[in-house]
């Protein structure tokens, strides 16, 4: 896979993560610990685009 489209794909699981950390703090079925880890998981991929980003 080339550089962008692996770009491409973190963009997409980050976007998709963003939506869950919303739709999960709207219910109040959901765990803060539940969220907390969407976010980690968010964080991570933000990180991991920014160092291919250089």
């Amino acid at each position: 896979m080339s550089l962008n489209g692996h770009l491409q794909q973190l963009k997409k699981k980050h976007e998709t993560l963003s939506k869950r950390v919303e739709e999960a703090q709207r219910s109040p079925s959901m765990d803060g610990s539940e969220i907390r880890d969407l976010k980690k998981q968010k964080l991570k991929i933000k990180e991991e685009i920014a160092r291919l980003n250089g």
